[in-house]
């Protein structure tokens, strides 16, 4: 793993990970009415890992309207440190989400994504970059830029979390992809996220052909079927952990963050098969508890702790 270092001005202490990318609020409709909570892929993993106590900075774009209020005290406590202009947004965006019987949620979206102008000059160990946030301009050329400031300086984390319905062309999303995935150590992302970006290949040979761009370690997760871990030495399946779905909204957003503390813990053994599997059962619990109640409320690490002594 690369050296930890800080980024510049950005906190009064040194964020073990700065997480960059949309936050939202989901509009979810069920049966039994409409609710409002702080959401956004990146912001949910941001916020997962200030719950495992992971030192987590976030740099995003929201209002200063109650809704931009809201996701800031929403992160705020779990313990993750805003970062300077992120609150640069006219209005913050929504992402409306309507359930099926099943938990499983269906998503539209109504988002503008542009970051304040940032200059860096020094960066945590891990940064991860996701969603919307990697694909929508004009913000899409800042989160790029700064991977590329962290490439071979941090360890860089990424997860496309594809959203079809605001990526345009798949030609065109597939290739902002693959100019993402050289800069980056650690690529996660889902079996639809796979589908979607190569229908003609099975889940592992996508994740086969994303190693082959560049970057070290691929997971393709894979729902009740568990996970599948790839890197240059070893393929790897991990069943996921069995559990009551109440629904399945912010699942994937827990998996990463448990699977980054894994990256941040895992000592000296690099990704070695029996730390890879440690990892993904680790991340596999998270999730498992996430999808068991409503909503996007991943588990913090006393709810781990009970949960692998239970």
């Amino acid at each position: 793993m690369k050296p930890a270092a800080a980024l510049s001005g950005a906190l009064s202490g040194v964020p073990e990970v700065i997480v960059v990318g949309e936050a939202l609020i989901d509009v979810v409709h069920t049966g039994d009415g409409v609710s409002e909570h702080p959401g956004g892929s990146p912001a949910n993993v941001a916020y997962g890992l200030a719950r495992l106590d992971v030192s987590t900075g976030f740099l995003t774009s929201i209002g200063m309207d109650d809704r931009g209020r809201a996701i800031g005290n929403h992160l705020a406590g779990a313990g993750v440190h805003l970062l300077p202009g992120s609150r640069s947004a006219t209005a913050t965006s929504t992402a409306t989400a309507t359930l099926a019987t099943d938990g499983s949620a269906t998503y539209s979206f109504d988002l503008t994504w542009q970051l304040s102008p940032f200059a860096p000059t020094y960066l945590p160990g891990l940064v991860h970059a996701g969603s919307i946030a990697s694909f929508l301009a004009p913000g899409a050329a800042g989160v790029k830029s700064l991977l590329q400031h962290c490439a071979g300086i941090s360890t860089v984390t990424y997860d496309p979390n594809i959203r079809p319905e605001l990526l345009g062309s798949q030609h065109e999303a597939r290739t902002i992809f693959e100019d993402l995935v050289p800069l980056t150590d650690v690529v996660k992302l889902s079996d639809e996220d796979a589908a979607w970006l190569y229908p003609r290949r099975s889940p592992e040979e996508a994740a086969r052909h994303i190693r082959g761009l560049g970057t070290d370690l691929v997971v393709v997760t894979r729902g009740s079927e568990g996970s599948f871990l790839l890197t240059a030495e070893t393929e790897i399946s991990v069943p996921a952990v069995e559990t009551v779905v109440a629904d399945t909204i912010g699942a994937g957003d827990a998996y990463m963050a448990a699977l980054i503390l894994g990256l941040l813990t895992r000592g000296g053994e690099g990704l070695a098969p029996p730390v890879l599997e440690q990892i993904a059962r680790m991340a596999s619990l998270a999730a498992a508890i996430t999808v068991g109640r409503p909503g996007a409320d991943l588990p913090s690490s006393a709810e781990m702790r009970a949960s692998l002594v239970s």
